[in-house]
C-alpha cells in the first residue's frame, strides 16, 4: 500500500479554465509532462511545495505511476540491488511508503500488481452489473453474473448450452409428451412434420411401378403389345380388362358368388385380339393366383387390397403418382409413417369395400386414388384443427374445395371408380382425426378433439363391419338401391346404371355365350 497525504495541498486552487485559450508546448518538468499527456492542457499555477525528496506534487503523482507501470508480475522473480530494493523501483515509490507509516491518518490507497494469470471474476462489479446482466440475460442463472461469466457455446461440441428438446417417439408427441408447444406451433407454420423423408411413399411409389410394369410386360407377352389395342382400344394406355382381371382388380365374382356373373362365365382370354372375341375363357382362369376349382366357392378377399397396386394405364399411374408424391408424401412427414400407413391403406381398403358394394359387379377396378384421396382428407382436418396457423386459410379452403369437386367430378367418367374417392375420403377423415398429431393450445381445444377421436374410431369399426357384411350378402344393391349413382349417370349405352355391366354377345359359329367387358 502507499499513501499520500494532500493536507499539504489544502490551499491549492486551480485557476480558471478558458477553453479558446489555445496552450503553448509544456516544459519539460515532470508536472507539465503528466497534466500535458492526460488532458492536452499544460499545469498552471502549480504549488511550489516539495516533499521529502523535492518533489513537486505531480511529479511525486508520476513518480508512482510509473513504479506502479513498473511492478513486477506476481509470482515471478524480481531484480534486487544490494540493499535488497528492487531495482525498478524508483526513490519517490520508496519514500512514499516510508512516509505513509508515519501518516496513518493519510487517505489510503490500495496499487495492486497486474497479473495476467490471476482470477478475473469479480473483477466488474458495482457499475458494470446491470450492463452485464442484460448482455447475459439470455444465458443467467438467479446469481447476479459478470462479463466473465458469460457462457461459451463451441459449435463444434454437442454438448453446448443450447440444446433442442429431447427426441421423442411419435406415440409420444402424438399425446403431448415434453415437446413444446411452441416449438409445434413453429414448426408447423415453417412446414415441418414429424419426420424429414416420406420413405413410405417412396417404398409404395416403387412397388406400384414395378407392378404396372408386370402388367405391361404380361400383356405383352399374351397381345404382342404391352398397350391393348385389340379388341378395343384402352384409352389410358395399358393392359386389357382382362389382364387387370387377372393381376388383382377388384372383380367381385372373384371374391364371392355373384349370381348373374358365374365363375363358369366366358369372357375373353387375355390373349384375345378378334371383336367379337374368338378366345374365351371362365372367370374361374381369369381370377388368376392359381385359379378357383370346379365346385368352390370364390374367396380371394385379398382383392380388397391389391388394386390398391394395380394401374389402369400409363395415364392412370402417372397422374396417381404425381397426387400420391406431392400430397401423400407432405402427410406422411407430418403424421410419420406410422399414422400414415393406417390412413393410407384404411382409406384405400373402404374405398374398394365401398365400390364392392354399390358398383356394378361386372366391371374390374383398379388404382390407388382412394388412398390418395385419404390423405387428401387429412389435409381437410388439418386446416380446421390449425386455422390459425395457416397462411390464408380461406383461400386454402376454397382452392381445397375446387380440388375435391373436380376429383368427384372425374369419378363420373366411364371405368372410373367414383365409390373409392367417396370412401377413401370419407375414411381418410375419420382415421386422420384420430392419428393426426393435432396441436392444442387451450384445454378446450384439446378436449373437442379428444371428443371426435373417441366418436370417429368407434364409427369406422362400425362402418368396415357392416360394408363388409353387406358386401357378401347375395343382393348388396338392395341395402341402397340409389347408391349406383354416385358412381354412374344413367344414360342409354350403360342401361341406366343397371345389370352387371357385361355385354352379351351370341355368334353364330360358337355354342356359348362370348363376353366382352366394357
Amino acid at each position: 500500500q502507499r499513501q499520500v497525504n494532500f493536507d499539504d495541498y489544502s490551499d491549492y486552487t486551480p485557476p480558471k479554465f478558458d477553453p479558446y485559450d489555445t496552450p503553448s508546448h509544456p516544459g519539460n518538468d515532470a508536472a507539465s509532462t503528466a497534466t500535458f499527456a492526460t488532458s492536452g492542457i499544460r499545469a498552471l499555477g502549480v504549488s511550489g511545495k516539495k516533499n521529502g525528496l523535492g518533489q513537486a506534487e505531480a511529479e511525486e503523482v508520476t513518480s508512482s505511476y510509473q513504479d506502479f507501470s513498473s511492478s513486477p508480475v506476481s509470482g515471478t522473480s524480481r531484480a534486487l540491488n544490494n540493499s535488497g530494493v528492487d531495482r525498478r523501483t524508483s526513490d519517490g515509490s520508496q519514500y512514499s511508503r516510508s512516509y505513509a507509516q508515519s501518516n496513518k491518518d493519510a487517505l489510503v490507497y490500495t496499487d495492486e500488481g497486474y497479473d495476467p494469470y490471476a482470477s478475473r471474476k469479480g473483477r466488474y462489479t458495482d457499475d458494470d452489473d446491470a450492463l452485464v446482466q442484460n448482455a447475459a440475460d439470455m444465458g443467467r442463472s438467479d446469481q447476479p453474473k459478470t462479463i466473465d461469466d458469460l457462457e461459451y457455446q463451441d459449435p463444434y461440441n454437442n454438448d453446448g448450452l443450447v440444446t433442442e428438446p429431447a427426441k421423442e417417439s411419435a406415440f409420444a408427441r402424438f399425446f403431448g409428451g415434453k415437446y413444446p408447444v411452441e416449438q409445434r406451433i413453429e414448426n408447423k407454420k415453417r412446414g415441418i412434420g414429424r419426420q424429414r423423408y416420406p420413405f413410405l411413399v417412396w417404398i409404395l411409389t416403387v412397388v406400384m411401378i414395378a407392378v404396372f410394369i408386370y402388367e405391361l410386360v404380361l400383356n405383352g407377352k399374351e397381345q404382342g403389345s404391352p398397350i391393348s389395342l385389340k379388341p378395343v382400344v384402352n384409352y389410358m394406355l395399358g393392359p386389357s380388362e382382362s389382364a387387370l382381371i387377372y393381376v388383382g382388380s377388384r372383380f367381385p365374382p372373384c371374391m364371392k358368388d355373384v349370381t348373374d356373373v358365374p365363375i363358369s362365365l366366358q369372357l375373353p382370354c387375355m390373349n384375345d385380339t378378334a371383336n367379337p372375341p374368338d378366345k374365351v375363357c371362365p372367370i374361374s382362369e381369369l381370377c388368376g393366383f392359381g385359379g378357383i376349382g370346379a365346385g368352390e366357392t370364390p374367396n380371394q378377399w385379398f382383392r380388397f387390397i391389391t388394386p390398391i397396386f394395380v394401374h389402369a394405364g400409363i395415364i392412370h399411374i402417372v397422374l396417381n403418382m404425381l397426387a400420391q408424391m406431392l400430397v401423400s408424401a407432405q402427410i406422411e412427414r407430418e403424421m410419420g409413417s406410422g399414422g400414415f400407413f393406417l390412413v393410407y391403406f384404411a382409406a384405400g381398403i373402404f374405398g374398394n369395400v365401398l365400390g364392392g358394394n354399390f358398383s356394378l359387379v361386372g366391371v374390374p377396378s383398379v388404382g390407388a386414388s382412394g388412398a390418395i384421396f385419404g390423405t387428401v382428407a387429412v389435409m381437410w382436418v388439418d386446416l380446421f384443427a390449425h386455422w390459425k396457423y395457416h397462411y390464408k386459410p380461406v383461400t386454402r379452403l376454397i382452392y381445397m374445395s375446387v380440388e375435391l369437386v373436380i376429383g368427384v367430378g372425374v369419378g363420373f367418367i366411364p371405368y372410373v371408380d367414383n365409390f373409392a374417392h367417396l370412401g377413401g375420403f370419407l375414411m381418410g377423415l375419420l382415421v386422420g382425426t384420430t392419428f393426426y398429431p393435432v396441436i392444442s393450445e387451450t384445454k378446450r381445444h384439446k378436449a373437442i378433439m379428444w371428443g371426435f377421436r373417441i366418436a370417429a374410431l368407434p364409427f369406422v369399426i362400425v362402418l368396415f363391419v357392416v360394408l363388409t357384411r353387406n358386401f357378401y350378402t347375395s343382393d348388396p344393391y338392395a341395402a341402397c338401391s340409389w347408391c349406383r349413382y354416385l358412381s354412374c349417370i344413367p344414360t342409354s349405352s350403360n342401361n341406366h346404371c343397371q345389370g352387371t355391366g357385361i355385354t352379351t354377345t351370341t355368334t353364330s359359329n360358337s355354342s356359348g355365350l362370348r363376353m366382352l367387358l366394357l
